[in-house]
């Protein structure tokens, strides 16, 4: 902090110039990107899906590639410039950047920007991450499912212009945070991959005498949630509304009655989220997207959770263009049934690894989120400049 403190006293000692992204730059549209286009080698080319999905704040080689031949009519990125995503289902995610940093140009798709401008391309990429750059967007999206922002209204943003030598000092301290984040989050994919292994070691049952072969009906009764208006469903827990409402992919609010008590597992039946297993106890409504499955004596609710989660049960889901998993095909569904107090033992040692690389109050991801949290405080606080005066 102290030397970018000193750069500023020294080079602009009067304030920073804040300028629009017009007046730095320019914005140019990707177009004609399918995916049905990739090819195995070629011209490196970026999809806008994968902003959101496979790049970070920068990037130096493409994940895909398209031909030469198609190449050739596309728009592309020169190193140095931002890829834009202008499209998404949320507002957050709306306008992620990823600086292109690679030495050969890249094809960028339809549903993107390429951004040509004169600053730091790290200093920009970082800038469209910070609470300062999403303030000023969120008043230019549009859309209702699908959010979109254009490039003249991406014009329109300012951003602190800070001197070069001070732009690239920001990014040095930057890059060390997310360096130390990366090493964080390598280390917890490795956990997670250690956990992976011992959770399919226990659960493998095949060449077990002591398992026998049972279905899901055998053990759970099941019925699909009831229908709930959005209008009944309060964003937080209140007086009014004190019970958790569950769909198919974890809380979706709060609701004012309860449709079940003590613990449950609730598998998301519809769309994207077919499949999805959640564990709940206590009172909580379940929406029409999640089927209820009410435990026997003879079930461990949390060792089958464990061994719902490694069935894929989207696997049994209808391939259409809405997918769909009916609960009579759960109920048929037969798996290995090990002894309760087996169960048991084997649903504590998962839980305790579980907890270790998914409990965001304790060991690693929590060390991670605190990294995050840090890393966000100084990207805010970096970019953030007393402004010169007119």
């Amino acid at each position: 902090m102290t030397r970018i403190d000193d750069l500023i006293a020294r080079l602009c000692p009067t304030g920073v110039e804040f300028k629009t992204l017009g007046e730095v730059g320019e914005f140019i549209r990707g177009n004609g990107i399918q995916k049905k286009d990739f090819t195995e080698s070629g011209i490196g080319c970026i999809h806008y899906g994968q902003i959101h999905t496979h790049y970070g704040t920068w990037a130096t080689e493409t994940k895909t590639y398209v031909s030469p031949q198609l190449a050739n009519r596309l728009r592309k990125a020169r190193t140095g410039d931002l890829v834009i995503a202008t499209t998404s289902e949320d507002d957050e995610a709306v306008g992620k950047a990823v600086a292109w940093l690679g030495s050969e140009a890249v094809a960028v798709s339809s549903d993107a920007y390429i951004f040509r401008h004169s600053l730091d391309p790290k200093y920009v990429a970082y800038f469209f991450q910070s609470d300062q750059f999403q303030l000023q967007k969120i008043r230019h999206v549009t859309g209702t499912k699908v959010r979109r922002i254009a490039g003249e209204r991406l014009a329109t943003i300012r951003i602190p212009a800070p001197p070069l030598e001070v732009q690239r000092e920001i990014v040095r301290v930057l890059d060390l945070f997310t360096g130390l984040e990366a090493e964080l989050e390598a280390e917890l994919e490795a956990r997670r991959r250690q956990y992976a292994h011992y959770r399919d070691t226990l659960l493998a049952f095949s060449h077990s005498k002591s398992v026998r072969w049972v279905t899901l009906g055998d053990l759970f009764q099941m019925r699909a949630g009831g229908h709930v208006p959005a209008s009944s469903i309060s964003n937080s827990c209140n007086d009014a509304r004190p019970v958790p409402c569950y769909g198919g992919n974890g809380i979706r609010g709060y609701v004012a009655i309860a449709s079940h008590n003590s613990a449950h597992l609730l598998v998301g039946r519809q769309g994207a989220l077919c499949g999805n297993v959640q564990r709940t106890t206590g009172r909580f409504f379940a929406t029409e997207h999640a089927v209820v499955l009410s435990p026997t004596p003879a079930v461990n609710i949390d060792w089958a959770f464990h061994m719902l989660t490694i069935m894929n049960l989207n696997q049994f889901a209808t391939r259409s263009a809405q997918p769909g998993l009916a609960v009579g095909n759960l109920l048929r569904l037969r798996i290995t049934l090990p002894p309760l107090d087996e169960q048991q033992r084997i649903a504590s040692i998962l839980d305790n690894f579980d907890a270790l690389v998914n409990d965001l109050s304790i060991g690693l991801p929590a060390e991670l989120a605190a990294r995050r949290k840090q890393y966000e405080y100084y990207r805010d606080r970096l970019l953030t400049f007393e402004e010169a005066a007119a």
